[in-house]
């Protein structure tokens, strides 16, 4: 094998394991959501478990493209796509870690007063879920159009996020007794918001793989 395709070959195996992290992370994010819809706190366990399996596939990821960077010099459009895969998938792990926080604090409220979810948690849980889905589907297809509708995504969930905190922030002041619980669905809510941000990074750095446009994609 020429050293071209070999050079190809380790391109197309980075693009692979990225992919098959995207394929995990959305299977935890259905769990996440499962566990949340029952506060079953032993699935919140094993999904916790399952990030694991996320750091690692980071891991070897980041490696490769740093043997490709030191042993062949890409440039270009090359060089491009290995230096933006390895910041990206720091975007995957982040939204794993927060399938494991949101778990955490799916777990804390199982041992807790039971009170009603939030209005609009889990509306803004399947936007989340949406635009991941989107962000792994354009990495794979290299289709940019989606990264401006992902964006207007992200703004749903933050309004959701907004409405949500203001109707705890109620629901704490007329009934403190509650307000650990209150504070955990809180912090659910801004993880999920987080979520989204990292998706939105996600599909930002795929649009400049694609297109090279650091100013329109990056804000650089």
């Amino acid at each position: 094998m020429t050293t071209r395709k070999i050079y190809l070959a380790e391109l197309e195996e980075l693009t692979e394991k990225v992919s098959l992290m995207g394929q995990k992370l959305e299977e935890m994010i259905g769990s996440v959501k499962k566990a949340l819809t029952e506060m079953d706190g032993e699935l919140a366990k094993a999904i916790i478990a399952q990030d694991d399996d996320i750091d690692e596939l980071e891991r070897t990821v980041e490696h490769g493209c740093i043997r490709i960077v030191a042993k062949q010099q890409p440039v270009a459009t090359d060089l491009r796509r290995v230096t933006s895969i390895m910041r990206l998938i720091g975007d995957i792990e982040r939204i794993a870690d927060h399938c494991g926080d949101i778990s955490e604090y799916i777990i804390a409220l199982t041992g807790e007063s039971i009170i009603p979810m939030p209005e609009n948690i889990l509306e803004m849980f399947d936007v989340m879920k949406k635009m991941v889905g989107m962000t792994i589907e354009s990495f794979i297809t290299e289709n940019v159009q989606e990264t401006e509708e992902v964006t207007k995504m992200d703004d749903i969930v933050d309004d959701y996020f907004e409405k949500i905190k203001d109707e705890l922030c109620i629901a704490m002041k007329h009934n403190p007794e509650h307000i650990r619980a209150y504070a955990d669905y809180l912090l659910i809510a801004k993880y999920v918001e987080r979520m989204a941000d990292h998706s939105t990074n996600i599909a930002e750095w795929t649009a400049f793989i694609v297109t090279g446009d650091l100013e329109q994609y990056m804000n650089i």
